[in-house]
């Protein structure tokens, strides 16, 4: 958005798409899941509920006690040229109809009955001068003021952090997304892809100074780029009760932007897709040995009964230390394809998950430390 009435539209858009009634956000005890259930709870945090209709869950969002579905949306691609406005409010319509509670903003949401749904916005580095540029408290408190202005909203429940800035020092930060807490601008605030060192150090300033930690890590999780969030992640959420939410579960990203031959991918139809590259594919997944793991892949889609879309978002929502999983999507029918990944979780027993384990090749091992 660029213009103060482009953001209004925004506004309308969210709203009339907000009308869907609270009942269908309604979650089921836990005592009338099956026992089979393939997710396993995160002690202190309450077992998960599930949404009467889509088997969306609910979980504590680290060891906070916010609530949040396993899949966000990653709305800030549905406001600029990419799609029409019918069409964005169509997508945040169902989303929000299918038990989707998080919306990943990047400054481009608001509107709405406010006590139903997660809002999260990042402040990024930007600026038109290296003056402008970083995270100083200056930077931090006046984003979320113009970030709060364009919104339209009085506060947001999530305010993220994106990268850290190291010619600001730790404690500034802390001190100033603690100082946008307790004016109420966020109930919350996080980090984005951050280091393990980096929010150790901000957990530990925070302390220190009787501050506010962050509650949160967004960060890149896929089949082929493991490290952090099953190496790191699990440490950090037992010690200091941090969060994982999830970006680019297909390893292309949140765009949403799909050519032929992602949609005949999402689709299954990984034969079809084959010498097809996207721009949006990260480069490392064209190599000939990604390629090759990928239509091996396939096989055990078809055994799934399932698109492989839906089989790397499942595989993602597998992971114990994965709170939240966010996707994109420029079509309600790519959304509705990736809300049928909770339906292929259940699929991922043991002999499945060491399928996989075995195509990729990649798990993750701590190495041990040396004398």
């Amino acid at each position: 958005m660029s213009t103060k009435n482009e953001h209004n539209k925004t506004n309308v858009i969210i709203q009339n798409s907000f009308r869907a009634p609270m009942a269908s956000l309604e979650c089921l005890d836990e005592s009338t899941m099956s026992s089979d259930s393939p997710i396993t709870t995160r002690p202190p945090s309450r077992q998960p509920s599930v949404h009467w209709a889509t088997g969306m869950r609910y979980r504590n969002l680290g060891k906070s006690g916010l609530r949040i579905s396993c899949i966000g949306l990653g709305t800030w691609v549905h406001f600029g040229t990419q799609i029409s406005e019918e069409r964005a409010e169509d997508i945040l319509t169902a989303a929000y109809e299918s038990g989707i509670n998080i919306f990943d903003t990047a400054d481009a949401y608001g509107g709405g009955k406010r006590s139903s749904y997660v809002i999260a916005t990042k402040l990024f580095w930007t600026g038109r001068s290296d003056i402008e540029k970083g995270m100083s408290r200056k930077q931090i408190i006046e984003g979320l003021h113009a970030s709060l202005e364009r919104l339209q909203l009085n506060y947001v429940d999530i305010l993220l952090i994106n990268k850290a800035d190291p010619m600001c020092p730790m404690e500034e930060v802390v001190r100033a997304c603690t100082y946008c807490v307790n004016q109420g601008m966020a109930l919350y605030w996080g980090t984005s892809r951050w280091t393990a060192m980096e929010i150790m150090e901000a957990y530990s300033v925070a302390r220190q100074f009787n501050q506010i930690p962050p509650i949160m890590e967004q960060t890149e999780y896929h089949m082929f780029q493991r490290e952090k969030v099953e190496l790191c992640h699990p440490e950090l959420f037992h010690k200091i009760g941090v969060g994982t939410m999830t970006w680019s579960p297909q390893a292309f990203g949140l765009s949403g932007k799909f050519d032929e031959g992602i949609n005949l991918l999402s689709r299954g139809s990984i034969r079809h897709y084959s010498g097809t590259t996207d721009k949006a594919v990260m480069d490392d997944n064209r190599s000939p040995k990604h390629q090759s793991k990928i239509q091996q892949l396939s096989f055990i889609v078809e055994k799934l009964s399932c698109t492989l879309n839906q089989l790397f978002i499942a595989w993602c929502l597998k992971n114990d230390c994965v709170h939240c999983v966010l996707v994109g999507a420029s079509t309600v029918e790519q959304l509705l394809d990736h809300l049928h990944a909770l339906q292929v979780v259940p699929r991922l027993n043991t002999n499945i998950v060491n399928e996989v384990e075995k195509i990729l090749d990649n798990k993750p091992i701590r190495q041990p430390l040396t004398r």
